[in-house]
């Protein structure tokens, strides 16, 4: 294995260039420490087994740097990344803190008239419960009077339980409508392939410093402690919904399809702070995410913006987020709101004009480019999303995956593409000095282009991949975008050492797996079944839920899974009486959990007992480390 290696003279001329195009400097920093009430000098977290699951040391150098960037680090980047490295807790409004640096997101605490209300309880249990210790530490131990989730994704919710064991009894906990479905669906079907992909974004498995990871411009990277859900109790159904929460009042506004499905903000009138969740942070965001969701709708977030601006603008003096830090001042927070709400508006707009002028996706990405207004907006500015990205998912919501060119309905697999790009080029040899003459001439995106085939047409061709590596590599080095920067570093790293080895987990966890309605678990299944196995099979399976009254029938028939609810077949091969306890066993615990449940007679079989073998050997493992730089 290689290390990474410097930048070279091009890189550093590229970025010398684009330092000379940067904004001039604003008040990120002041407000970034504005606030601050205590926190760690250093910061590390433990589970209860004592491996670490949080830990901020490694991203020291940042704060002991100098403000001239290294010659491998994007200059607006490298400011990005420096403003906000203090762990600890900050106020926002009379009577609203934040926890930062906690988690990959911001916990959110609001004192009410007994207690406090915690918005968005970071990713794992043991990060917010040290999140909320640092709070006591500071304000006094309060009880937890209401919890409240601006969003369907985890790293707003998977901490709940590390804060309700300081609950006051049973207490409300509030969500948009549709969190819970969208919560618990988001990553089940195409789960693992989001996760191997995950890894490249965030860069999991590169070193933190100026030749590897630094964050993921949204905050760092995500914790890897236990992982949690509590169904919410009451729901947000529509904007402008108000309540009282432990004597405060939240003013609603719902806006989904923005960065979520399910999302919403929040407006706190009588303390004059507006809380926009991730529909307006100090980054561009993502309307389509590289580790792969379903697209976004730029237009509505658009729009829900401006509307933010309208119900809550007038009466706001400071606007604040899930991640970053808070933007104080009434002109203030309109500028900064009015700029995102324009910037994917933009990104929208454009798209469709070059779209209907006929250009492809790629075309599209290669000509449009921010405004100067909006460039000249250090948080409109490409750290976690990027134009390039977000106007081909713009592209993709219209008009789907397929750009319009015949030649591209049906394109040759990449392996056999690149074996005969190697055969045109008129062999290895010649191809490879192609591509480091390419390389040489500072020309990277071509020469990862003819590396990447001959790494296709010749996995093991030791000179090419690391060719293409050390491509990648600059320009990783580059790239403004921290997520853009994690994907091209760690596909150098893979293709010098090797896929890296992801850990096996339980994506879901157990308690987002008992909200997973049974349906949605026959899906997962139905994404498992291998259809060239069960073609020429048929078989009938009733699923009879003792305690939740649930019927179901299962049918494999025609290489395919398919269920109806609500009765079972007198002519089924096989039925399966069991609690729903018992299918989630089956889900987390695997083939081991099924045997104990059956011998515990949790799970009881009549009919064609062979044929639950045989059902179940139809379905297959998903490959955790797949390959993503070679075929």
């Amino acid at each position: 294995m290689s290390e990474p290696k410097d930048a070279t003279e091009a890189t550093r001329r590229t970025l010398e260039a684009a330092a000379a195009g940067l904004p001039g400097e604003n008040d990120d920093a002041e407000s970034a420490a504005r606030g601050f009430v205590g926190g760690p000098e250093s910061l590390v977290i433990k589970g209860s087994d004592g491996q670490v699951v949080w830990d901020m040391t490694g991203y020291g150098f940042l704060r002991d740097a100098g403000a001239k960037p290294p010659a491998t680090v994007h200059p607006s980047l490298w400011r990005h990344v420096r403003i906000d490295t203090r762990p600890g807790l900050y106020e926002v409004a009379d009577g609203v803190f934040q926890v930062r640096g906690y988690d990959i997101s911001n916990m959110t605490l609001v004192e009410g008239e007994r207690g406090v209300i915690v918005v968005d309880p970071l990713i794992s249990i043991e990060c917010a419960r040290s999140a909320l210790e640092l709070y006591y530490k500071h304000r006094g131990e309060r009880p937890v009077t209401g919890v409240v989730y601006s969003h369907s994704h985890g790293d707003h919710f998977g901490g709940v339980r590390g804060v309700l064991d300081r609950a006051d009894g049973e207490i409300p906990i509030w969500a948009p409508e549709r969190f819970l479905i969208e919560a618990v669906s988001e990553n089940v079907l195409a789960g693992n392939a989001m996760m191997r992909r995950g890894g490249f974004m965030f860069g999991n498995f590169l070193e933190r410093g100026p030749r590897g990871q630094l964050g993921s411009g949204i905050g760092w990277t995500s914790s890897a402690g236990n992982f949690s859900l509590a169904p919410p109790t009451d729901e947000v159904t529509r904007t402008g919904q108000s309540e009282k929460l432990d004597g405060v009042r939240f003013v609603f506004q719902l806006v989904p399809e923005t960065e979520a499905p399910a999302e919403l903000n929040f407006h706190l009138p009588e303390r004059h702070a507006l809380y926009v969740a991730e529909t307006a942070t100090h980054t561009h965001h993502n309307v389509l995410t590289l580790r792969g969701a379903q697209v976004r709708d730029a237009l509505a977030w658009s729009k829900y913006l401006n509307e933010t601006i309208e119900l809550f603008a007038d009466e706001s003096e400071v606007v604040f987020h899930g991640h970053h830090w808070p933007t104080w001042g009434r002109a203030e927070l309109v500028r900064f709101l009015k700029a995102h709400r324009d910037l994917y508006r933009y990104i929208h707009d454009q798209t469709l004009r070059l779209m209907n002028r006929g250009l492809t996706p790629t075309e599209i990405a290669s000509e449009v480019e921010l405004p100067p207004s909006a460039a000249g907006h250090w948080s409109c500015r490409g750290y976690y999303g990027t134009v390039s990205h977000n106007v081909r998912a713009v592209y993709q919501r219209y008009l789907g995956y397929f750009d319009g060119v015949p030649a591209h309905l049906d394109p040759v697999p990449p392996a056999e593409a690149a074996r005969g790009y190697v055969d045109l080029a008129g062999g290895v040899e010649p191809m490879l000095a192609k591509a480091r003459a390419a390389f040489e001439r500072g020309d990277y995106r071509w020469a990862a282009e003819l590396a990447h085939h001959l790494v296709f047409a010749d996995p093991e061709r030791a000179e090419a991949r690391e060719l293409e590596a050390d491509a990648l590599e600059q320009l990783g080095y580059q790239s403004e975008s921290a997520i853009w920067r994690n994907y091209l570093l760690t596909g150098a790293l893979e293709l010098r050492s090797g896929a890296q080895e992801t850990r096996e987990v339980v994506a879901a966890g157990r308690d987002v797996a008992r909200n997973l309605p049974v349906d949605m678990v026959f899906d997962a299944m139905g994404s498992r079944l291998n259809g060239p196995r069960a073609a020429g099979r048929r078989m009938v399976v009733n699923w009879d839920f003792t305690d939740i009254g649930e019927r179901w029938v299962m049918t494999v028939e025609n290489a395919a899974l398919s269920t109806v609810a609500g009765r079972l077949d007198d002519d089924a091969d096989v039925t399966i009486r069991l609690t729903r306890d018992a299918l989630d066993a089956l889900i987390l615990g695997g083939p081991g959990a099924a045997v104990k449940k059956y011998v515990t007679r949790q799970i009881k079989l009549s009919g064609k007992r062979r044929k639950l073998g045989e059902l179940i050997s139809l379905f297959e493992e998903p490959e955790l480390g797949f390959d993503v730089v070679a075929p």
